[in-house]
């Protein structure tokens, strides 16, 4: 279970959240089977992906964060609820890429540069909102730094962190923060802020010596008095279903479903995002047929 906390300060000028995530990414990467490189990718995403997430309002409302970065990865998908629970899959996740140096994961080579961070807001109205923007580094922080930046004008400071054991890939420690500045914000905020993110450095340092995601953005920002606004556990979790899945194979519709009966007789399906295997027979998939012909000549 991770910890997202959200707070502000006392003088209005900075919204920030945090996130502590490990048991988040581990069960990503535990379901996924990625790669050292691919772990700390996704793992970042579903970090950033989560904080977004919580800054929704309403409790039916969703994020999607997709990279599309041209790399041996290929897409990264994460999908966050309002709570901050997250899930979300890497298209080659056991693709890897040489280090940048001893213990250093490049991130960036692995995602790719040349193509897109697209966010898509579901917020219950007809059309969702989306943005997108070129990648920038593909070090994910930064390109989500770079998205509040061109896309929602919300000066922002973004680190993520995902610590992993050279032999094994096994997940250290993860986590990270967003910090935002809100409308009025002076030269002297951001002097003090960023201050505090060179004084805390690397993110995986500060969580690998315990700290918990209050003391991180306290550390951050030591030099304003905060007021927590709200602290949330949070963890990886799918939504999927057989129910679900039952309700997108009658959205194929009469004829693509009866090829697949004549073609496949029985299928498995598996969720993207948990590895769950829902299997149908063929008599399941006759059934549903004639729920389907049957409702159509009503």
């Amino acid at each position: 279970m991770g910890e997202i906390v959200r707070i502000i300060t006392s003088d209005g000028a900075v919204m920030a959240s945090a996130i502590t995530g490990t048991d988040i990414v581990a069960r990503a990467r535990e379901i996924h089977h990625t790669s050292p490189t691919a772990t700390a990718a996704l793992g970042r995403s579903l970090l950033a992906a989560s904080m977004m997430g919580n800054q929704l309002k309403g409790a039916e409302h969703s994020l999607t964060l997709q990279i599309k970065g041209g790399g041996p990865l290929g897409n990264l998908t994460c999908v966050a609820d309002s709570a901050g629970n997250v899930r979300g899959f890497v298209a080659h996740p056991e693709a890897d890429v040489p280090r940048k140096y001893e213990g250093k994961l490049d991130v960036g080579a692995a995602v790719g540069t040349d193509g897109s961070l697209t966010v898509i807001k579901d917020l219950g109205m007809r059309d969702p909102y989306v943005g997108s923007i070129a990648l920038v580094s593909g070090e994910i922080a930064e390109d989500v730094t770079a998205y509040f930046a061109e896309s929602e004008q919300i000066p922002t400071a973004c680190a993520l962190g995902v610590l992993v054991r050279r032999d094994n890939g096994e997940v250290i420690t993860a986590g990270g923060y967003l910090i935002q500045l809100l409308p009025g914000a002076d030269d002297g905020v951001i002097d003090k802020v960023e201050a505090g993110l060179q004084r805390v450095g690397y993110v995986t340092a500060a969580l690998n010596e315990g700290k918990t995601a209050l003391e991180l953005i306290r550390d951050v920002l030591a030099d304003f008095e905060i007021e927590i606004l709200e602290t949330s556990p949070v963890e990886y979790r799918c939504y999927c279903s057989r129910e679900r899945v039952t309700r997108a194979l009658i959205s194929l519709g009469p004829q693509e479903m009866t090829e697949m009966i004549e073609e496949q007789g029985a299928i498995e399906l598996t969720c993207q995002f948990c590895d769950k295997i829902y299997r149908f027979s063929r008599p399941e998939l006759e059934a549903l047929l004639t729920e389907m012909t049957g409702s159509g000549g009503d």
